[in-house]
C-alpha cells in the first residue's frame, strides 16, 4: 500500500487546495499534482477537478473517500501491530483530555496496565478537537474527551461528569466579583455555555485560559476568581491559597470516551473505558 497516496488524498479532500496541502505535507506542488495522478491512473477515474474556483472532488472522489479514511486507520493499525511484533500483544494509542490527564492519568494508567499486561500503551493528553481529528485519522485508538465531533466513523459514549468549582482569592461571594479581576475558563464550549448561563456577568473576562493547572498558576501569580476542578479547589484552599465561593454554582463538565465504531466492543477498550468511569464515579 502506498500510503503516502492516500494521506495526500485526504489532505486535499479537507484543504481542497493543491498549495496548501504541499504547504501541510511539506512536499512541493507538483509532488502532490503526482501522487494524486498516480491515484486516479489506478482506479482509472478523476478523483479532483481544478478550476478558477479552487479544487473540487469528483463524484467518484467522494466515493473513495470513506474508504481511504479506513485504509489510513488499518495502516497505522498495521504498523504499530509490526513494530510490537513479539514484545506485547498488541498496542493502543490513547488520547485523554488535559484537566483529565491531570486528575487521572497515573491512576488510569497504573489500572489499565494491570488489567492489560500484554498491551503497550501510549498516551498523550491533548484538546477534544484534535483528539477528534487523531482519532479519525487513525493515529488514536481511544480518546477520553470533553467535547465529541459525532464523525461518522467514531462512537462516543458518555461515561461521567467533571466537577469545577468557582474559587477566589480574597472575595467571598458572587456579588462581590469583579471582571476586571475574573479569569474566565473555558474548558469546551458546552462549559462556556453553562457559565454563560450561570454567571453572565462575569463572562466577558479580560483573562481567559482552557487549562485547569494554567488558571491555577494563573490564581497563584495575579490572584483573582476562577472555576478550577473540585480536586484543586480543595487543594488551594487546604494551601491557604484560594476558597471556594459557597454562593456560585457548581458547573459540571460531561466527558466522553470516544473509539473507532470498529472497535467499540473490544476488550481491551472496554477495560479502559470501564477503569476511567470508575475513577469519575469516585471523585471526592
Amino acid at each position: 500500500m502506498q500510503i503516502d497516496l492516500i494521506e495526500t488524498f485526504l489532505d486535499l479532500m479537507e484543504t481542497r487546495s493543491f498549495n496548501r496541502t504541499a504547504e501541510r505535507l511539506n512536499i512541493t506542488q507538483s509532488t502532490v499534482s503526482h501522487r494524486v495522478k498516480a491515484l486516479e491512473a489506478q482506479f482509472n477515474r478523476k478523483l479532483f477537478t481544478r478550476n478558477k474556483g479552487g479544487t473540487a472532488p469528483t463524484a467518484s472522489g467522494l466515493r473513495f473517500l470513506d474508504h481511504a479514511k479506513a485504509l489510513q486507520h488499518q495502516w497505522h493499525e498495521a504498523t504499530r501491530a509490526v513494530e510490537n511484533a513479539g514484545t506485547y500483544e498488541r498496542s493502543m494509542r490513547l488520547g485523554i483530555q488535559h484537566d483529565l490527564a491531570e486528575a487521572f492519568a497515573g491512576k488510569w494508567l497504573s489500572a489499565v496496565r494491570t488489567d492489560l499486561p500484554t498491551t503497550s500503551i501510549y498516551m498523550e493528553a491533548d484538546y477534544s478537537n484534535q483528539m477528534n481529528r487523531d482519532l479519525a485519522a487513525g493515529d488514536l485508538d481511544l480518546a477520553i474527551l470533553y467535547t465529541p465531533h459525532y464523525l461518522p466513523d467514531l462512537h462516543y459514549e458518555r461515561i461521567g461528569d467533571m466537577t469545577y468549582t468557582l474559587v477566589a482569592t480574597t472575595v467571598k461571594t458572587v456579588a462581590e466579583l469583579q471582571p476586571e479581576t475574573y479569569i474566565q475558563a473555558v474548558y469546551s464550549p458546552a462549559f462556556d455555555r453553562a457559565h454563560r448561563l450561570a454567571l453572565p456577568q462575569l463572562s466577558s473576562a479580560p483573562l481567559a485560559s482552557g487549562q485547569n493547572i494554567a488558571i491555577t498558576g494563573l490564581l497563584k501569580t495575579l490572584a483573582g476568581a476562577a472555576y478550577v476542578t473540585r480536586a484543586t479547589a480543595m487543594k488551594l484552599a487546604d494551601e491557604g491559597t484560594a476558597f471556594p465561593i459557597e454562593d456560585a454554582p457548581l458547573i459540571q463538565q460531561a466527558v466522553y470516551a470516544a473509539t473507532s465504531i470498529r472497535t467499540r466492543h473490544a476488550h481491551q477498550h472496554r477495560r479502559i473505558i470501564a477503569v476511567m468511569q470508575d475513577l469519575l464515579a469516585k471523585q471526592e
